[in-house]
């Protein structure tokens, strides 16, 4: 997970250096990575739509194998082959984005190791100094709390080096240039992006992204859960069966297990996320909100893209 923290790392630091803005350029990067990730974005949208297709096929398969659960199983498994589909694509899109969450988590909460590349033992000797001094002890964060004693540190030394007589001015310069390595510009329209939620309780600014972040997930997880279930809507009359009695029953599906895995790691993946972001610094609340934001558009996008050709093919078709 570091190697990834450290490309992501090089990539923030050399968007910082445009900037000068650690918002802006969890902002910007947010953007290069969600663009990255179209690709697998496009694909998984593809998967869910053939997914939903395959329904009437898997319930003919039903209610042909309805009485040989071995053979049933054997045309599923053969019917997603043929298609050239993955039941666990789901699944596998969703690891791939708890990888990508745990990555940026250790690169907002270590950013002067990920980020500014510093090496653990200057790091190390100002995390001891500030505990000595007693600064800032109740951040669970060393180097959030270090960038924060850094920059007051910082400014003090600035505002004695502005009296022209003072003493030990060049030991005081190179001590100011050795908290400087240290400093990162953390305010974002007004929020301190180091600042984190649960350690914030009398701040309500701290939790204005955290609150944003779970309402573009809700409307993710609408938009997702529409798109899934809109073919199968088409088709539910087909996986209802009478038996000799004449009552109705409900045809099995071979795949529920597949599927409920992939509804559930959908629900997970945000769930956890939200449980990361108020224990985290606000940089990474930010950096998912702004994710959220581009991949709602994203996926409205390619849908209406993806139906626009379909569309396009079955007109063919008709010709």
């Amino acid at each position: 997970m570091g190697f990834i923290s450290q490309i992501f790392g090089y990539l923030l630091d050399w968007l910082y250096s445009f900037f000068n803005n650690y918002g802006v350029a969890i902002i910007i990067f947010s953007v290069i990575l969600r663009v990255i990730l179209i690709p697998i974005t496009i694909k998984q949208q593809k998967s869910m739509k053939k997914n939903a297709e395959l329904q009437a096929e898997m319930s003919e398969i039903q209610k042909k194998y309805k009485n040989n659960p071995e053979k049933l199983n054997q045309e599923t498994i053969e019917l997603y082959k043929r298609e050239k589909m993955s039941p666990f694509s789901g699944c596998l899109s969703s690891i791939l984005q708890i990888v990508i969450i745990l990555a940026v988590f250790w690169l907002v909460s270590q950013p002067l190791t990920y980020m500014k590349r510093l090496d653990a033992s200057f790091i190390e000797k100002y995390a001891n100094e500030m505990k000595e001094s007693g600064y800032n002890q109740n951040n669970s964060y060393t180097q959030i709390a270090v960038l924060d004693y850094a920059q007051t540190k910082y400014q003090e030394i600035e505002d004695t080096l502005q009296n022209e007589n003072v003493e030990n001015r060049e030991e005081l310069e190179v001590k100011r240039d050795e908290y400087n390595q240290l400093r990162l510009n953390m305010e974002f329209l007004g929020l301190d992006l180091s600042k984190v939620p649960t350690q914030s309780l009398n701040d309500w600014r701290v939790y204005i992204i955290p609150v944003l972040y779970v309402i573009t997930s809700i409307i993710s997880i609408k938009i997702t859960t529409v798109t899934q279930s809109k073919k199968k809507d088409e088709n539910k009359k087909e996986d209802i069966i009478i038996d000799p009695e004449g009552k109705k029953e409900e045809e099995i599906d071979p795949t529920a297990q597949m599927e409920q895995m992939n509804k559930s790691m959908m629900y997970m993946v945000p769930f956890m996320s939200v449980m990361i972001a108020i224990i985290a610094p606000l940089g990474l609340a930010l950096y998912w909100l702004v994710s959220n934001i581009l991949m709602i558009i994203e996926r409205l996008v390619i849908t209406k893209i993806i139906d626009k050709k379909e569309e396009n093919k079955e007109e063919k078709s008709n010709v």
